[in-house]
């Protein structure tokens, strides 16, 4: 299933040091219009089970730890093309390895504290965005 539309959470690092207002100037003049969002901060609960997918994995009790440390802008994005769109636009998960002029490049910390979170997949992207919102709260 091909959709329009992506799921990014601003993360606790970049909202942390003031970029929100310039991570949301990014995404709007790359052309994604906000089709819904939510200044939030997630519980233990919630970190768990949005990043369940990687409970086996060594860094999951940081990576939820980190993602619990702070509020976060949560975001369901409209654009042709949103998914891999968003991925080009907030750069490799390394900032040392982003391009100028992405996301990461400009506001992220390091690999661990990368200032947002981007769809993987269509699929993912509509999870995602179920996850953190309500139908009548998507516009």
């Amino acid at each position: 299933m091909t959709t329009n539309r992506t799921f990014t959470m601003i993360k606790p690092d970049a909202v942390e040091n003031g970029y929100i207002g310039k991570i949301l100037d990014m995404i709007t003049e790359a052309g994604f219009e906000i089709k819904a969002m939510k200044y939030t901060r997630l519980s233990q609960k919630q970190a768990e089970d949005f990043y369940a997918v990687h409970a086996e994995r060594p860094f999951y009790g940081e990576l939820v730890s980190y993602m619990t440390s702070g509020p976060i802008v949560a975001a369901i994005l409209e654009k042709d093309n949103a998914v891999a769109d968003f991925r080009t636009l907030i750069g490799a998960t390394d900032p040392s390895e982003a391009a100028e002029g992405t996301v990461r490049k400009a506001y992220a910390e390091s690999k661990g504290r990368n200032a947002v979170h981007g769809s993987d997949s269509d699929e993912n992207a509509d999870i995602e965005g179920k996850f953190h919102f309500a139908f009548e709260e998507i516009h």
